[in-house]
């Protein structure tokens, strides 16, 4: 007689991993296609003002009164950033010298991280501090996590596991904390856009769009995150009951 009882009917860590994990990838992949789809699409219209991604970001800046920080052009597409140590608003090439209402929109939104540092915005000032951290267990979460698998199955102990689940448990909660810093961002920039006049009602939607499409990246990153963190909990916890 077959058992159909609660643990027959569990499915196994590495079945519940796979399951998210191909679910994510998809869903990681159709949201990264959308945001190239609208790149591509808003890139092509010409925003209500005939200002560059560099003009824009150095109107909003001086709006805010903030002087010391350097509009800069990068290479790559969707490379755009601000770096709150050497101060200095990165815009991918597409964006620098580009008036389109994506260029235009993208620029907005590095603004919002510059004024959000000026302001002592309380989530991007954790996830400055949190940096020295992340980076140091991005260092060496992949070793430890494989170590402590490895030594979980051979030895049954969970102990080097547990370290591992620690340090990812780190870049998890940024990723978290990452999202309303860019939703913040986001909101800065279209609000700065509209009152200063640099949208109609048209451009207004394509620039909330486009910046709704670059939210969503950070969402499915979290989750992803979270997703893979549950899944190392749920072998450490099926490790330690073992013992």
């Amino acid at each position: 007689m077959y058992d159909y009882g609660p643990t027959s009917l569990m499915a196994s860590p590495s079945t519940i991993y796979w399951v998210l994990f191909i679910g994510v990838a998809i869903i990681s992949w159709l949201v990264q296609k959308n945001l190239q789809n609208k790149f591509e699409k808003y890139s092509n219209v010409r925003g209500f003002v005939g200002l560059t991604g560099r003009e824009i970001a150095e109107k909003m800046l001086s709006d805010y009164g903030i002087t010391n920080v350097k509009v800069c052009s990068i290479n790559g597409q969707l490379t755009d950033h601000y770096n709150p140590t050497d101060l200095t608003l990165n815009l991918s090439e597409a964006v620098y010298a580009s008036n389109s209402i994506m260029a235009q929109a993208v620029a907005a939104h590095e603004c919002g991280h510059a004024v959000q540092h000026a302001l002592s915005y309380a989530p991007l000032t954790l996830r400055s501090k949190l940096v020295p951290v992340v980076t140091f267990s991005s260092k060496w979460m992949t070793l430890i996590l494989l170590g402590g698998m490895l030594l979980l199955s051979y030895s049954g102990n969970p102990w080097l596991l547990g370290v591992g689940i620690v340090f990812f448990a780190m870049t998890t909660l940024f990723a978290f904390i990452t999202l309303p810093v860019e939703i913040d961002a986001s909101r800065r920039a279209i609000q700065w856009l509209d009152q200063r006049g640099m949208t109609d009602r048209d451009t207004h939607g394509y620039a909330v769009s486009a910046l709704k499409a670059a939210a969503y990246t950070y969402v499915v990153a979290a989750l992803s995150s979270l997703a893979t963190l549950l899944y190392y909990i749920m072998i450490f916890v099926s490790g330690a009951r073992r013992r």
